[in-house]
């Protein structure tokens, strides 16, 4: 069984670990083993499965090399907990798995879990300003405008279905909006641009939209320092002055501004011990439980960097200011350290860089029920934050343009037609319901074959062109719109009563025509007796 990339979108977590699980089955050696003089078949050593399925998880594209050997265990141990393994003697549900000798089997069939049916979140209408009250003032006035018949003949050379007449329009001075007004249209285009990057057909499945809040997007957008840090406007939410004293430190070794550095052995150890008890201790990741699902589902963008890059920075704007200003500041230093060559190694068995992701892995990425993956996803997401945290961790200009752009063209004095009971300059919805194909069928075609049907019976009355531009134009119609046309004729016999063929007058029959034809004298000869 090949692995395959699990793509974002709803329960990838459940589907990753039904996937490792028959990779697994798949790929593990079955061999007979002896036990205390007796013999079990198709079993294997602990630690025979434990290189087994950490080669398995470093080769997968859906975690990569930086899986460690302890988390690997660590995993197996979960598989032993859920009945995915077992020891030879048929015990399981415990996690007493160790990296030893000790005999395990697979059961007969290792269960795999269920998607499970999440209530369905209740579709948040996000509220817009009313464009319709028009504003007292003499610029109520309509306008004249001077009525534009449009013919066939212009719709051809203008390639459009409208036909009618211009009607009457008057100007509309926008009210201001309001703070909240902004708030809502950034929340909107937000979570809109996310579903797209994501390729999501919905955002229901990975994320609550009534947990978003709109606050928490504009603050992160526009408080921030020259370094692109958010400024909290409470206080008392900042990180401790000596946490980001320690912080510094060790970003900063061996020259240590803010804090006197002692002398003695291991001093720096001592320092990034009380740096992850501190984040060890916080009762929520920084990423939020809410938002897990969201960031799962980013995790299967990162083979193509970029997309992923772009959905982690609209991601993190959800976030509440002072969760991202930790991780701000978190991952800025975790990427430091790792760079640090004068900083002396922090432990004496593991890569810096891989004691900073295990290390705070879970302090940044986990889930609120305990998911088997989580631990190996929060090692991915890490390792990649690390790698990409300017980019990730600042404002995405594009987004904050294209709202910012959105929002001065809603505050502009536009031109209304009378009678219009809707701004056709207000984006589409950025959450829709799915059709079925029918009604899909059914709203394009009452949509857009009334005005069609109505151009076809112009065509057809117009006696000011000749017959045989009527018959060119009829022909180009039933090449771009065949079932309009069929409707209109339905066979060649009603097509054929509009060009009705003129009844030709014969000539005369003349009377010599009925004669017989002239034939020529043929001399004989003739006998003299």
């Amino acid at each position: 069984m090949e692995p395959r990339l699990v793509g974002p979108g709803p329960y990838r977590a459940t589907r990753l670990w039904n996937e490792i699980i028959e990779l697994f089955r798949a790929g593990m050696p079955l061999r007979k083993h002896r036990c205390r003089f007796k013999s079990y078949e198709r079993c294997f050593k602990a630690s025979e499965a434990v290189e087994c399925l950490h080669e398995l998880l470093g080769s997968n594209q859906n975690f990569g090399p930086e899986v460690t050997r302890d988390q690997t265990v660590k995993l197996l141990k979960k598989f032993l907990k859920n009945h995915v393994i077992e020891d030879i003697k048929g015990r399981w549900g415990k996690e007493d798995f160790e990296d030893d000798g000790r005999l395990y089997r697979f059961p007969p069939s290792s269960p795999l879990k269920s998607y499970p049916k999440k209530p369905s979140c209740g579709k948040e209408v996000i509220k817009f300003p009313d464009w319709n009250e028009p504003r007292a003032g003499p610029s109520q006035e309509p306008i004249s405008v001077k009525s534009i018949a449009m013919n066939s003949e212009m719709w051809y050379k203008r390639h459009s279905i409208a036909i009618g007449e211009v009607p009457a329009c008057k100007l509309v001075f926008r009210r201001e909006l309001t703070q909240t007004n902004i708030e809502e249209i950034w929340k909107s285009m937000t979570l809109s641009r996310l579903q797209k990057v994501l390729g999501l057909d919905s955002l229901d499945e990975v994320l609550d939209t009534k947990l978003v809040n709109s606050k928490h997007i504009v603050q992160n957008v526009y408080n921030v320092n020259k370094q692109g840090i958010v400024t909290l406007e409470d206080k008392s939410k900042e990180l401790p002055h000596w946490i980001l004293s320690a912080m510094k430190c060790l970003v900063n070794w061996p020259s240590c501004s803010d804090l006197k550095q002692p002398t003695y052995s291991g001093f720096e150890r001592d320092v990034f011990k009380t740096i992850v008890d501190y984040f060890s201790q916080m009762k929520e990741p920084l990423l939020t439980f809410n938002f897990f699902d969201i960031f799962v589902s980013v995790l299967g963008l990162l083979q193509k960097p970029s997309k992923a890059v772009e959905a982690l920075q609209i991601s993190c704007l959800l976030l509440p200011p002072e969760n991202r200003k930790r991780l701000q500041l978190l991952v800025r230093m975790m990427a430091r350290i790792s760079l640090n060559q004068d900083l002396p190694r922090l432990s004496e068995s593991v890569r810096t860089r891989t004691l900073m992701v295990q290390a705070f892995s879970r302090c940044i990425l986990c889930s609120k029920d305990e998911i088997d993956l989580d631990e190996l996803l929060a090692a991915k997401l890490v390792s990649f934050l690390m790698d990409n945290y300017q980019e990730i961790l600042s404002v995405p200009s594009a987004l904050k343009s294209s709202i910012e752009d959105h929002v001065v063209h809603l505050q502009r004095v536009q031109m209304k037609h009378t009678g219009a009971d809707s701004d056709a300059t207000l984006p589409p919805p950025s959450f829709c319901h799915q059709i079925t194909t029918g009604e899909f069928e059914y709203q394009r075609a009452s949509g857009s074959q009334e005005p069609l049907a109505a151009l076809l019976e112009e065509i057809v009355m117009n006696k000011e062109i000749s017959v045989k531009d009527k018959k060119k134009k009829l022909k180009q119609f039933q090449k771009s719109y065949p079932e309009v046309y069929r409707v209109r004729f339905p066979s060649p016999e009603t097509e054929a009563m509009l060009f009705p063929e003129k009844t030709k007058q014969k000539p005369p029959i003349l009377m010599w025509a009925l004669k017989k034809p002239f034939q020529p004298f043929h001399r004989t000869r003739s006998f003299r007796m």
